[in-house]
């Protein structure tokens, strides 16, 4: 039979005409397992888009030899999915199989996707436009051609090439997983540590009005025993305030019995603002350094937080491009076995 006669063979009408052609090895997933690709075409073959306008229905044909090893029509349901540069595959629900092209270069995957798009987009106007015009005459048998396959359509459109393309998978999944539980914990950590400098500092604010307000009231008692007369307080200005006592002031009859309390009470006054003015600057010392080390950890977490998300961004397009090689390389080795296949077949025969 000619190439024509046996399009002839496939096609349902004669109107059926090819509208867009490229050849590309062929493959179909294997049925048993639904993971590895078989291949159906020991060579480059002729894939063809072809259209009937009677029924406004798109088809993919592919011929090898006698036998058409591609009979798809195009649903709005179907995705054309670009799994490599050169490498693309679409799921099939009425066929209940997923079919996979290998092209020659990168261009003609991108032209043969471009085509496939188009080509469902008229697919899918031109079955709105027919559910519009039949809606008051359709049938039960004339809803919906096929949702049962619909998950079968999800289930396989995605598959991967092989058993090693799902433990990559799987492992970057987990790794980044562990990575993104890693930045939430570093996230956690650095608001409790600015939460904690926050109250930290306004303590720090806080004591040091205290301080200031202790220092104003020694002053003020320092300044009031400098202004007493002469007579009164050269016993004062020869002993610092704080050891200043009863007997002193006693012995040189320089104070009135009322005065000599009054003072005491100031003296006693004022060693306990010393007291505490002491405590507060020891305070602020210890807070001021715990300070300085949560601002220390809160920059370490900071930049760890910085230098992880870099990390998984980077492992990320890592993968991605291990994924990409990785496509390419079964591409090639079955290309490869296709040539081995066919070189055993020359010598052979």
């Amino acid at each position: 039979l000619s190439h024509h006669a046996l399009q002839r063979c496939v096609c349902v009408s004669c109107r059926e005409q090819p509208i867009f052609s490229s050849r590309a090895h062929v493959f179909q997933i294997d049925p048993s397992t639904k993971k590895n690709w078989v291949p159906t075409s020991k060579h480059a073959v002729t894939v063809s888009y072809f259209y009937d306008s009677t029924r406004t229905v798109y088809r993919i044909i592919s011929l090898d030899g006698a036998k058409a090893i591609i009979n798809s029509t195009i649903t709005p349901n179907m995705t054309f999915t670009k799994t490599s540069h050169k490498f693309g595959q679409w799921a099939d629900s009425r066929a209940n199989t997923v079919y996979g092209l290998g092209f020659s270069s990168e261009a003609h995957l991108s032209k043969f996707a471009d085509k496939f798009a188009e080509f469902k987009e008229a697919a899918r106007l031109a079955k709105e436009r027919s559910q519009e015009k039949m809606e008051l005459t359709s049938t039960p048998s004339q809803m919906s051609l096929n949702p049962p396959s619909e998950l079968s359509l999800k289930r396989t459109q995605f598959l991967p090439f092989t058993n090693s393309r799902r433990l990559v998978s799987c492992s970057s999944t987990s790794i980044t997983k562990h990575w993104e539980a890693e930045l939430a914990a570093l996230k956690g950590n650095n608001a409790k540590l600015t939460a904690a400098l926050l109250e930290s500092t306004a303590n720090v604010k806080q004591w040091k009005q205290q301080l200031a307000a202790y220092q104003d009231e020694a002053e003020r008692l320092h300044r009031r025993v400098r202004d007493r007369p002469p007579e009164r307080r050269s016993a004062s200005l020869q002993t610092p305030i704080h050891c200043f006592t009863l007997k002193t002031c006693s012995a040189e009859s320089l104070c009135s019995p009322q005065e000599l309390e009054n003072l005491k009470e100031e003296v006693e006054k004022a060693s306990q603002l010393q007291t505490q003015k002491d405590s507060l600057a020891q305070k602020l010392q210890e807070t001021e350094r715990r300070n300085a080390e949560l601002e220390s950890q809160l920059q370490d977490l900071e930049q760890r937080l910085e230098t992880g998300q870099l990390e998984s961004e980077s492992f990320r397009k890592s993968l991605r491009s291990l994924l990409e090689l990785l496509d390419g390389k079964i591409f090639e080795l079955s290309e490869l076995r296709d040539s081995l296949a066919k070189l055993m077949e020359d010598d052979s025969s």
